[in-house]
């Protein structure tokens, strides 16, 4: 088992709740809406702590696993025949990580979820450039933080 940085999983599972506060909120917020024929008013959630607090679980889970895929992709075995982990290490490279991790696993399930809800094109590019960045983001933040 690799060594976990704790805190840099919980600073990269902050990153849906402080990034989405500002993606959905002041950036494309009223493109948001629109594109989902919604008011502000109406998309308030109707219990604001469990949704928030299910979304930050949710956001740590994320955060934790994919430092987990970040770390089983960095594993090597040394001259005796150990397995070894934290062979690269880079915000780069860890950005990179977390992108593939969008492009080839949450991509699809939120392109098909996307589809068959009948979202518009407008929301479907606007949910994945945030999960996009997001992720990117995170692993950066996992994979740089060592």
């Amino acid at each position: 088992m690799p060594e976990v940085n704790w805190l840099a999983i919980i600073v990269a599972g902050l990153i849906p709740t402080i990034l989405g506060a500002l993606w959905y909120g002041p950036i494309f917020g009223k493109q948001w809406y629109h594109s989902m024929g919604k008011t502000e008013e109406e998309m308030v959630p109707n219990n604001m702590p469990l949704t928030y607090g299910l979304a930050l679980v949710a956001a740590m889970l994320l955060s934790f696993s994919m430092k987990m895929v970040i770390e089983s992709m960095h594993k090597d075995v040394n001259d005796a025949g150990e397995l070894i982990f934290g062979s690269f290490h880079t915000f780069g490279h860890g950005a990179l990580h977390g992108f593939f991790m969008y492009l080839f696993v949450v991509f699809p399930v939120l392109l098909s979820f996307s589809l068959f809800h009948k979202m518009t094109g407008k929301n479907i590019v606007l949910n994945a450039g945030f999960w996009g960045l997001c992720m990117a983001l995170m692993g950066a933040i996992l994979d740089g933080w060592v």
